[in-house]
């Protein structure tokens, strides 16, 4: 069996996918990966299907090991990570063969970063998905001990690569996130929605898949009225309002339902950049029409379809290279020595 043992783990770490779809009305959230830019990144870099499941890892990793060669990519928040003590390049695919050792570390910036297998993860599917809700109590966090079955490669054997590196644009140092008004923004006053869309936030300690909370400075955000809205269904990215006005960003573990008055809703496309910043980064709001948001998305979903040709061969560091001696180095070498523009002696010329 094609599998990860897992000889260490951060306490965070859950098998992802993307997620549950059609349980809103039996109080199912949808779950899934927390940065679903990550999955598509992986899925690229290994030129399968985005749907498969990677491990997300929030703030560390773990140690790994695999039962056969295997194909790897690594991808979202930046992790320090080594294959049997040499560095591996994040944002790019590698091999791994039986016996070597991965070591992922803590993230330098941002907070989900994600292991991808070739085949990806196939571990149980319940309703539909293999996702770990654990609001929901599906699935668990993953354990030291534990062996994650991988799924057979669907490419051809010849299409199996490695070596392929992606270029991103940072979204792990904050920034800023666009915002469209909902069903509930006219409860705000005007003055309050442009108080809201002027105020720098930072992330809160009462973070989690479900919600992240953003600390400012000055008074809330209060609705009029608040005490008297009806509970209506919540979609990641609903940004909600306590009772003190203090805005929650509610995420992939939402609930589905709820009565706190919610100013605007936030592109999913700029759901990555807000699950990825860290404590100490500054998120900010603009408010977007509803027309330009479903433009803007609609770009953000073109670009995402063509992350596998944005895909490029790694520049590889020869010392890093276990396989330098199978490579042709020396054809077309000349002698230092040799003046450039004296006419070379070819096969068949006249001497």
């Amino acid at each position: 069996m094609r599998a990860l043992r897992v000889l260490r783990i951060g306490p965070s770490c859950t098998v992802q996918d993307r997620g549950r779809v059609g349980y809103l009305g039996q109080g199912l959230s949808q779950g899934g990966a927390a940065d679903t830019l990550a999955l598509a990144e992986g899925a690229a870099l290994l030129r399968q299907d985005a749907g498969f499941a990677a491990l997300e890892m929030a703030g560390i990793g773990g140690q790994f090991e695999a039962s056969a060669p295997m194909r790897i990519a690594l991808t979202g928040a930046e992790m320090v990570a080594t294959l049997d003590g040499t560095p591996l390049v994040w944002n790019a695919s590698h091999r791994i063969e039986p016996g070597q050792r991965l070591e992922i570390g803590a993230a330098k910036r941002g907070v989900y970063g994600y292991l991808h297998v070739g085949g990806g993860f196939a571990t149980h599917v319940q309703l539909g998905a293999r996702a770990a809700h654990l609001v929901a109590a599906l699935g668990a966090p993953v354990a030291e001990g534990d062996t994650l079955p991988v799924g057979a490669e669907v490419l051809p054997a010849a299409r199996q690569v490695t070596g392929l590196g992606l270029r991103v644009a940072d979204r792990f140092s904050g920034g800023e996130l666009r915002l469209v008004e909902s069903f509930q923004s006219d409860l705000f006053p005007a003055e309050v929605r442009r108080r809201f869309a002027e105020t720098p936030f930072t992330p809160g300690r009462r973070a989690s898949r479900m919600a992240l909370q953003l600390m400012s400075e000055g008074a809330g955000f209060a609705a009029e009225g608040q005490l008297n809205v009806l509970s209506e269904i919540i979609v990641p990215g609903d940004v909600q309002m306590t009772g003190d006005g203090r805005p929650f960003l509610l995420l992939r573990e939402a609930q589905t339902t709820g009565g706190y008055p919610r100013i605007g809703t936030v592109l999913p496309c700029d759901l990555s950049r807000a699950v990825q910043a860290a404590a100490g980064a500054v998120l900010r709001f603009r408010w977007v029409t509803l027309e330009e948001g479903l433009a803007q998305q609609a770009a953000h979903e073109a670009a995402v379809a063509g992350l596998p040709s944005a895909c490029r061969p790694l520049l590889r560091d020869p010392a890093d290279m276990a396989d330098l001696l199978s490579y042709q180095l020396i054809g077309g070498v000349v002698s230092a020595a040799a003046d450039p523009f004296e006419p070379r002696d070819e096969p068949g010329a006249e001497t």
